[in-house]
């Protein structure tokens, strides 16, 4: 299963997007994501995640007490996920999923991230899954 978010906003306090999946007709969107700034007003090392292509993993996270997606392989970041929440302080690095209504905000996080969750599990049996993440 292929993913693409294609950033379309960046401010200095965050970072917003388009997720959406991959199929033979083309991109379907799914839903908005929000992220960190990619330049972070203070000139430290930006917590969005760079751009690339990663795989995905449905692993247990201690954090938030259930399953959720992990990227792999995020270059200098470790427990990089797809979780809920609804402005950039809800994420230390992660992609939110909602819609959004205002900037820098989404909404609907939980039953999107609900969706989602549901999606990836009905994929076929042993299909991987991937994330591409563009640039802004």
């Amino acid at each position: 299963m292929e993913l693409l978010l294609e950033r379309t906003e960046q401010t200095q306090t965050y970072t917003a997007g388009k997720l959406g999946i991959i199929n033979e007709m083309g991109v379907a969107h799914f839903c908005d994501t929000l992220e960190p700034s990619i330049h972070p007003a203070n000139h430290m090392r930006p917590k969005a995640i760079p751009a690339g292509r990663y795989d995905v993993a449905i692993t247990w996270s201690p954090k938030f007490k259930r399953w959720l997606p992990l990227l792999l392989k995020v270059p200098y970041r470790s427990s990089i996920r797809i979780h809920a929440g609804n402005n950039p302080e809800d994420s230390s690095g992660c992609i939110l999923v909602g819609r959004a209504l205002l900037p820098g905000h989404v909404y609907n996080s939980r039953s999107t991230l609900e969706k989602l969750m549901t999606l990836l599990k009905e994929r076929k049996d042993g299909e991987a899954i991937h994330i591409t993440i563009g640039p802004l």
